[in-house]
């Protein structure tokens, strides 16, 4: 992946793998929902909606397609008219006020009949290989009635009340890869359109924003057809679409290490290549200082009850505001001025800045780095295997060289292991039990890798060194998982989670905010440490507008717009 002509080595792992950090990722021009729109507009993609039975109750269903080059896809929604006492966002809700399915083609009115039977009840249907992806949403009420009303009426919605919530409904689960029978990733890994991470699953966030918003539009000239107008173009694209995301995806990047390296790697490539120009030009330097002040603007429309979110964000705001003044008064002329800069951040930023400062340096650098997205995606399967032949002696090198920082832990000290992760029997989703010494700890799942090597450490020292790593694991069976990742952080420098996590202080929002950062996401509102409001696709273009307009420049509030 390296570059030959790069003179500024990568971020180490021990640096980048830090949960402190990754808490503080921001999304980047390399994240999956930029990268699905980038082809889109490549392509030529066309989109139509050539079913759209919605009652006045807001009951029916809609079918959204999307035909690129060689294949087409169908989201297939079902609205419903949910009784507010059944509203909820935990996984434990079994109604909702729309539900999805992005279909394999164009359905016939046979599929659409089966999926209305099955795809409202979510996890307690059934679905087809013919389904790639299996989703729920709900109204963020206020806001819902507010829009219907003020369109209703011939008005638009208050700007204030948009740019406070940013979207009409949002998503507590967004299901693919195999689930409820849906199709397997291996069934569509191959087409190009699917290659990079979490395509189907964003194509389906997508289409659902084009239905959410064509929805309320809907329900509006239903109530008052002769005065109900449609939304103003430009407030249109401020709303996204929420998402509320717990602890069932914490241990994604725990479970997924070789994935986990690409994306980490892809994005520290991304920011050495560009800390490794030895020149820059005034039009390269506008874009970016644009693009700082936009971010600000963002910062400033993002909102937060949360005590530790809102430490980050005064943080942030504080860090983008020095960065604005260093970059007005810096030498952009100098050898290297891009390393020069972040150097200077290395010092005078937190990590919140750091992290930002990372986005914004890839935004203007696009020739440069968005080819990194073919290096996302991982054959994970290919890497499971162990290789018993090694020695203990070299097996013992290799994880304290790796799990150095583990190693350094005292573990018998009850804060250090004062958490276990399990699975759910009700929804078979993993979840955190604070008393590791409970009745639950019988049922630990393998998702704290620094404890694990310890003690695989512990008894390698025991061992004979001469002895293979395969005579070793048969005596010790329970060392198997952390064998298989020691050799895989062996190849992939970051694959490894440099913390504990199952530490006493362990904030499991850290590992959520840095896997939706790489899907994204924006505006993080965490609820608690375990569960996180998020938007999706805010500012990005509708399928109608990517044939004429712009498909990558959506992240934050375009300049021209912060005097409305």
């Amino acid at each position: 992946m390296a570059d030959a002509g790069m003179t500024v080595a990568p971020r180490a792992p021990e640096v980048v793998m830090k949960l402190a950090r990754m808490g503080s990722f921001h999304q980047t021009r390399l994240s999956f929902m930029r990268i699905l729109l980038r082809r889109l507009k490549a392509e030529n993609w066309r989109f139509d909606a050539p079913v759209f039975d919605i009652d006045m109750r807001g009951q029916g269903v809609a079918v959204y397609a999307a035909h690129g080059p060689e294949r087409s896809y169908s989201l297939i929604a079902f609205a419903n008219d949910l009784p507010p006492e059944k509203r909820s966002d935990r996984v434990i809700a079994t109604e909702w006020d729309a539900t999805f399915t992005l279909f394999d083609g164009g359905p016939e009115q046979a599929d659409i009949e089966r999926l209305r039977a099955n795809v409202p009840l979510q996890e307690a249907g059934r679905i087809s290989e013919r389904e790639l992806s299996l989703s729920r949403a709900n109204r963020s009420v206020r806001l819902w009635d507010h829009v219907v009303d003020r369109l209703a009426s011939g008005q638009q919605p208050d700007v204030g009340m948009v740019e406070q919530v940013g979207y009409l409904m949002r998503t507590t689960a967004v299901y693919g890869s195999g689930k409820f029978g849906a199709a397997d990733r291996e069934m569509v890994m191959d087409r190009p359109e699917f290659q990079a991470p979490f395509q189907v699953e964003m194509l389906s966030v997508f289409l659902t924003r084009a239905f959410v918003m064509d929805l309320v539009e809907h329900m509006a000239r239903l109530r008052a057809p002769e005065t109900a107008v449609p939304l103003d173009p430009a407030l249109r694209r401020r709303f996204g679409i929420g998402n509320s995301t717990g602890l069932g995806m914490a241990p994604f990047l725990i479970n997924h290490p070789v994935l986990l390296n690409n994306w980490m790697a892809v994005r520290e490539e991304a920011l050495a290549r560009v800390r490794s120009q030895t020149a820059t030009d005034a039009a390269t330097v506008a874009s970016f200082t644009a693009h700082i002040a936009r971010a600000q603007e963002n910062t400033r429309l993002w909102r937060s009850e949360h005590p530790a979110q809102v430490r980050k964000l005064a943080d942030l705001r504080g860090d983008l505001d020095a960065l604005a003044e260093h970059a007005a008064r810096m030498d952009w002329t100098a050898p290297m001025p891009w390393d020069r800069l972040w150097r200077w951040a290395e010092e005078a930023l937190g990590l919140e800045g750091q992290e930002a400062l990372l986005s914004l340096m890839l935004e203007p650098h696009g020739a440069l780095v968005d080819g990194l997205e073919c290096c996302l995606a991982a054959d994970e399967a290919a890497h499971r295997r162990i290789d018993g032949t090694v020695s203990v002696a070299r097996m013992r090198e290799r994880v304290e060289a790796i799990y150095d920082w583990a190693l350094r832990i005292d573990w018998t000290r009850p804060e250090t292991h004062a958490r276990v992760w399990y699975t759910s029997e009700e929804k078979l989703e993993p979840r955190l039990e604070d008393d590791a010494t409970g009745e639950v700890a019988a049922y630990a799942l393998p998702l704290c890798p620094g404890r694990d090597a310890a003690l695989l450490r512990a008894d390698l020292q025991r061992a004979d060194a001469d002895e293979t790593l395969a005579a070793f694991l048969m005596r010790h069976p329970e060392h198997r998982h952390i064998a298989r990742r020691a050799q895989i952080a062996a190849r992939f420098p970051y694959a490894e989670i440099r913390d504990n996590t199952i530490a006493a202080n362990m904030l499991p929002i850290d590992l959520l905010r840095a896997k939706l950062s790489c899907f994204g996401a924006t505006h993080f509102d965490p609820r608690s440490d375990r569960w996180v409001r998020i938007n999706m696709f805010r500012g990005a273009p509708f399928p109608g507008d990517l044939v004429a307009g712009e498909a990558d420049d959506w992240m934050a509030p375009a300049l021209q717009e912060q005097s409305r």
